[in-house]
């Protein structure tokens, strides 16, 4: 195994906003190469419970669009003066223009969950949704691999939820867990982000022990 590739694709996926093309059409087949490789993260309990609906549909990414950024927007610009932060910043005004052109984006991936958290027998919270995340990161890896570029976004919250659970057409017995953008990227070169040493940031054996 070629670590040197591993470790630059690992230390290279970003969240992309600006860069996606908004002009270049994703091919299907390409989208289901990606999700076959997302499908064999690991999963709780072995039960597999991910269901992945695939947007393409102007109108339904319209829709989507539309309650997305009605909400987004508002909580951008509600946070944005109080961050003194750069690169937050940059974040928040990322996230800003996702917003404005996300009916654009070429796909649109709703990652679910087949069940309801609250249902009777349901998992744990930390099965029920920590079950999939590793599948989604798996997908946003081997989007990247293929030159595309995603970012994961949670907006199915409060009412919100049932306001995209009609857009989709999603039934009851179904979870949405996140939204992620879909498009190849404009450019590649994409670097590490700035992060913390991990040595000061890890512990070992037990809290206090620091060596």
């Amino acid at each position: 195994m070629d670590t040197a590739v591993t470790d630059l694709l690992l230390s290279t996926t970003r969240a992309v906003r600006r860069r996606l093309d908004l002009e270049r059409p994703v091919e299907r087949e390409v989208i289901l190469d990606c999700l076959r490789l997302a499908v064999q993260a690991p999963t709780g309990g072995n039960k597999q419970a991910w269901r992945w609906l695939v947007v393409d549909d102007p109108e339904v990414r319209a829709a989507v669009a539309e309650v997305y950024a009605r909400r987004t927007l508002a909580i951008v610009d509600r946070r944005y003066p109080h961050i003194e932060d750069a690169q937050t910043r940059r974040v928040y005004d990322g996230a800003r223009y996702l917003a404005t052109v996300l009916a654009r984006v070429p796909v649109l991936i709703v990652p679910c969950v087949e069940g309801r958290p609250d249902a009777p027998g349901a998992a744990h919270p930390t099965a029920f949704y920590g079950s999939i995340f590793p599948a989604i990161w798996s997908l946003q890896l081997a989007l990247r691999s293929r030159r595309m570029g995603s970012v994961l976004t949670t907006p199915f919250v409060d009412e919100d939820e049932r306001l995209y659970t009609g857009a989709l057409g999603l039934p009851d017995t179904m979870t949405p867990i996140a939204l992620l953008p879909v498009a190849y990227t404009i450019g590649d070169e994409f670097k590490p982000a700035d992060r913390p040493p991990v040595e000061t940031i890890t512990r070992w054996n037990r809290w206090t022990d620091r060596r």
